[in-house]
């Protein structure tokens, strides 16, 4: 069978299966998520090993009872992620705006009508997949993005898209950033294009800060690219209120990165993640093995 056939298949299937379940009401959406827990951390135990290991090394005061009581419930919130995610497919513009409150949009309106455009910087916390609703609370004069990796699985990739675009910002692959800021510059349009750069960063081209309590490799392009265009840059930060509801405030790393000293922006920016992380662990995407390159230890093993 020709790749291009085995793409469509695997992404009809995926987005078929995704779009019935989107239907269910939310209620019956987490009972799956429920029986999901048990399968995903209980049967399959779906890197434990590494979520415990980002725990212990990342909250070396915190005790085993802690740690696990933590690891537990972000196994949970990870189903509810999964479910919600889904969702998206369905959801209404009502919903969504009751469950993904943005205090302060206000900030990226101001800094657009200020003729500047504005990186919006992000972690992996809470429910990202909400954040790109944001568009029903900006000026139309903004062209809005999200800059996303390119996945393994062709099928996913589509998937994903789709999913993605479901709110209207346009999905901007690494690779063509530069691309469609200097297009947009060049039409005279302010940008606000979301940054989720709390991932493992390359050897070759990243920056070292300390990040819970760990050496860690920082993504430079958040800063490189608005030094290079003298953009904004705003964090969000994200808190769950209760299943399914989070809220979202703006604050202001910069008004314009090419007055910050070097690598001053990704410190700002991690140190309000970090302070994100520490007010609700749980939330955090453990999962991911942000750290594997640091030399390891036996945090694990204590207490």
């Amino acid at each position: 069978m020709p790749q291009k056939n085995k793409k469509e298949i695997g992404y009809y299937l995926l987005y078929g299966t995704a779009n019935v379940l989107a239907l269910l009401p939310f209620g019956i959406l987490y009972l799956i998520s429920d029986i999901l827990y048990i399968i995903v951390y209980h049967i399959f135990k779906y890197r434990k090993r590494v979520v415990r290991k980002n725990l212990f090394n990342s909250f070396p005061e915190k005790s085993k009872s802690e740690i696990l009581k933590i690891e537990k419930r972000f196994y949970h919130h990870l189903c509810d992620y999964f479910v919600e995610t889904i969702k998206i497919l369905r959801i209404s513009d009502k919903e969504i705006q009751k469950r993904m409150v943005f205090r302060n949009p206000d900030l990226l309106n101001h800094i657009a009508h200020n003729g500047n455009s504005c990186l919006l910087a992000l972690g992996h916390y809470g429910n990202w997949e909400y954040v790109p609703s944001i568009g029903m609370y900006l000026s139309p004069i903004i062209e809005q993005g999200q800059v996303y990796k390119k996945l393994s699985s062709p099928a996913f990739e589509s998937f994903f898209l789709k999913l993605r675009g479901r709110f209207s910002p346009k999905s901007i692959e690494m690779k063509s950033i530069y691309r469609t800021i200097i297009t947009n510059n060049q039409d005279n349009k302010t940008m606000t294009i979301g940054f989720l750069s709390d991932q493992r960063a390359p050897l070759a081209s990243s920056y070292i800060t300390t990040f819970l309590n760990q050496k860690t490799r920082v993504f430079t392009g958040l800063e490189r690219i608005a030094r290079q265009f003298g953009f904004a840059i705003v964090y969000l930060d994200i808190k769950k209120v209760k299943r399914g509801y989070y809220v979202g405030d703006f604050s202001i790393i910069t008004y314009d990165a090419k007055l910050e000293e070097e690598n001053a922006v990704l410190e700002k920016y991690m140190e309000k993640l970090e302070k994100t992380i520490k007010y609700d662990p749980a939330y955090y995407l453990w999962s991911h093995n942000k750290w594997k390159h640091n030399k390891s230890n036996n945090s694990e093993k204590k207490k």
